[in-house]
């Protein structure tokens, strides 16, 4: 399958300002490419790993998010891309580091929504996009963190004591404050990146710490709602 005529646009998953190409296309061509993206990652890891949790549910809804943005192509004259995914993927050798995956696309997700939303005034197309993030942020950004969990056992890793998961806590917590409360930039975002594609760096208790922290931020979060 061709690549699309903006690919590289697409891959960014941010508006250039200098494009040519008009904002909103840009937005709806990013937006719905990515959702492409993660819909194809999760039909590759349940053809390798079988009708596993949480990718199950969750591919379907990434199908019901790219499908809630088409529409809005069609209405502002916005060509669909190609979704050309399958050729590119390809799935981590374990089940947990399919869950590591889910979280650090999840992350990405939040936050190229962010941009987004930045760039775009139509009142509908907000609509949508917020909707999409808050589904990232609410329901598959924690159900990959709970498989991470669920997987390891923090508290039961003896690799990795408590001590140390203070540590990586404290020093990657401003990180993702700035991350959900938009306050980010692309280099932000690449070293936080940097921190969580863990067991494929730095070894399991690396990863461990990561999603701790992650599992820490929104129960605080939670609970100051």
């Amino acid at each position: 399958m061709e690549e699309n005529y903006d690919e590289q646009l697409l891959l960014s998953q941010r508006i250039d300002i200098n494009s040519e190409q008009p904002i909103v296309s840009q937005v709806l061509r990013i937006a719905v490419y990515d959702e492409f993206k993660a819909y194809e990652t999760y039909t590759k890891i349940i053809e390798e790993f079988g009708f596993v949790q949480p990718f199950v549910n969750i591919k379907e809804a990434e199908a019901i998010h790219y499908s809630a943005l088409i529409p809005l192509l069609e209405k502002y004259g916005v060509e669909v891309p190609s979704n050309n995914w399958a050729l590119k993927i390809e799935v981590p050798k374990t089940y947990v580091e399919c869950c590591e995956l889910g979280v650090a696309s999840e992350i990405k997700n939040i936050a190229m929504y962010d941009n987004l939303l930045f760039h775009v005034q139509e009142e509908d197309i907000r609509d949508v996009l917020f909707r999409l993030q808050a589904a990232s942020y609410n329901n598959h950004l924690p159900a990959f963190r709970n498989c991470v969990i669920n997987h390891y056992g923090v508290s039961n890793n003896s690799e990795f004591n408590q001590e140390d998961l203070m540590q990586k806590l404290g020093e990657y917590q401003g990180l993702l404050d700035d991350l959900m409360t938009g306050n980010v930039d692309q280099n932000k975002l690449t070293e936080l990146f940097s921190k969580l594609n863990i067991s494929m760096i730095s070894g399991v208790g690396f990863g461990s710490a990561s999603v701790a922290l992650l599992n820490t931020y929104l129960n605080n979060k939670n609970n100051k709602e």
